[in-house]
């Protein structure tokens, strides 16, 4: 008999690799064999193929079959592989064309009646199968929306095992069934946290400005009620829409991660803000078996927030560090490295001490010194160097609310604005390096002849850096914020005064 071949896609982290699926009938005594170096869920696909293809009517073969999924060195995961080996297995009995398995590739877990059930990662999937150039992909109907987001590829949804052999050329009768459909998307509503919500904290909501116009992390120190998570929720909506690689990029990360998918990419950028309890994996990603993103990589295009930021173990918040420095966060394991982009903002938020009192002028605190240093030093130095503005964050009087009442406040929709003439403005000026937001320039290349500023104007961070005040990855940082803050002001250098702003963006937490 021939042997029926097709592919399938195995993805490690957001890259796919293309499977190929063989099938072989031998006159042996009946077995299933599955080879290949699949996971406890792969392997048990021999029942669920068998079981489907005889309640679809199709048959099964009763003789010995061998699957092989190659390349076998390659670990492979997930029920995915399930629609593949019952077609290669059916073209290997001759029962449906080879020469049209061969072309296709095939996603999807079958059920024991033999409909398909959709399945995580459909989109990276789908992706990977174009990048490898094919042409064709089947998928459950479930499905069938969310591979059609990746363009040029066929997309052929099928609810059942049997729908998918008469596509084939199977020569069978068609018996409608009712389709698995994923979770609807729930509707989503206009988003409320507007940003003249925040009453006083100018210094602040300017801090949030420079922050979405640039890329930078923050980190904020403050009492409670001082309005920080307030502050980080609307960055957000601060930022721009996603363009098309990025939304690509975060549709994915939610399909890989089995949120539903919208019948259009997410344009938005996504917020996670996972709990002071998050163990390593939960925040960088990884398993035990399938790697796993964690609330970093669902936060790449948007806003990591780290609320009561001491809280978290040192080890996790460590963690972070390569990432911030290189936007891509990579897992190690014995037999593969998994990448996933990690090119998230980290907003990071903290009270003062322990019973969060200290600083505060209507509470006093009372904790001594050596505990305020012990909390705040849960968090290391190199990533607190890593964050570009580090902000004090004050409790309102009575008399900034009146004030407030009084003056006309920024609406986020202005603000937004405000950020994409700036980002348009450094996109212009880097259209010529591999880089479009400040946040991303290398120091290197800012203290290049032609861009370094004048000395009269990097002179107060030129003496910062002479005592000590600042790190040189501190002095880059400050460059990268004068150039935002120019942006902004729409002008075509940062001045003196762009760089004093900077520096007091840097260091106010100290000061």
């Amino acid at each position: 008999m021939p042997i029926g071949r097709t592919h399938a896609v195995s993805l490690m982290g957001l890259r796919g690799a293309i499977v190929e699926i063989e099938a072989d009938i031998s006159a042996n005594l009946p077995n299933f064999v599955l080879i290949g170096l699949p996971d406890a869920a792969l392997g048990e696909a021999r029942d669920r193929v068998r079981a489907a293809a005889t309640n679809s009517g199709v048959g099964f073969p009763h003789q010995k079959v061998t699957v092989n999924l190659s390349p076998a060195a390659l670990p492979k995961h997930g029920s995915g592989f399930d629609l593949a080996i019952a077609l290669a297995t059916l073209a290997a009995d001759g029962a449906i064309d080879a020469a049209s398995i061969d072309r296709v590739v095939h996603l999807g877990e079958l059920g024991l009646d033999g409909r398909l059930r959709p399945i995580a990662g459909i989109l990276p999937a789908v992706v990977a199968a174009r990048a490898a150039g094919f042409e064709t992909v089947m998928v459950p109907a479930g499905n069938q929306h969310e591979a059609a987001l990746v363009p040029d590829v066929r997309v052929v949804g099928v609810a059942s095992l049997l729908d998918a052999v008469i596509w084939h050329g199977g020569e069978f009768e068609q018996v409608a069934v009712d389709p698995i459909l994923a979770p609807p998307l729930q509707a989503t509503t206009d988003d409320d946290t507007d940003l003249s919500d925040v009453i006083g904290n100018e210094e602040a909501i300017e801090a949030m400005l420079v922050a979405a116009a640039g890329g930078h992390h923050v980190f904020m120190l403050g009492p409670p009620g001082a309005g920080k998570t307030m502050l980080a929720a609307r960055l957000p909506g601060l930022l721009p829409d996603l363009d098309a690689t990025a939304a690509l990029e975060v549709s994915s990360l939610r399909s890989l991660c089995g949120l539903p998918i919208g019948r259009t990419l997410a344009l938005r950028p996504p917020l996670e803000s996972p709990h002071h309890t998050a163990s390593s994996a939960a925040l960088i990603g990884g398993g035990s078996g399938q790697i796993r993103p964690g609330a970093a990589a669902r936060a790449s295009h948007g806003v990591l927030f780290l609320d009561e930021a001491p809280e978290f173990p040192s080890s996790v918040l460590d963690a972070l560090r390569q990432p911030l420095e290189s936007g891509v966060i990579s897992i190690h394991r014995a037999n593969a490295v998994a990448h996933f982009p990690g090119s998230f903002q980290l907003v990071m938020a903290a009270n003062p001490c322990p019973c969060g009192q200290y600083g505060a002028r209507d509470s006093e605190c009372t904790c001594s010194p050596m505990a305020r240093r012990r909390y705040l030093g849960r968090i290391s130095g190199p990533l607190l160097d890593r964050i570009d503005i580090q902000l004090r964050v004050s409790r309102i009087t009575s008399a900034q609310v009146r004030l407030a009442d009084e003056s006309v406040r920024v609406s986020t929709a202005a603000a937004r604005a405000r950020v994409r003439e700036a980002r348009e403005t450094a996109g212009a000026r880097l259209a010529s390096t591999p880089w479009t937001l400040n946040a991303h320039v290398p120091g290197q290349w800012l203290r290049s002849k032609g861009m370094r500023p004048a000395q009269a104007t990097t002179a107060s961070i030129d003496r910062a850096l002479e005592r000590g005040g600042i790190t040189m990855r501190g002095y880059d940082r400050v460059l990268r914020l004068a150039w935002t803050l120019a942006d902004l002001d729409g002008d075509a250098r940062p001045d003196a005064d762009h760089v004093g702003r900077a520096l007091y963006l840097r260091k106010a937490m100290n000061s």
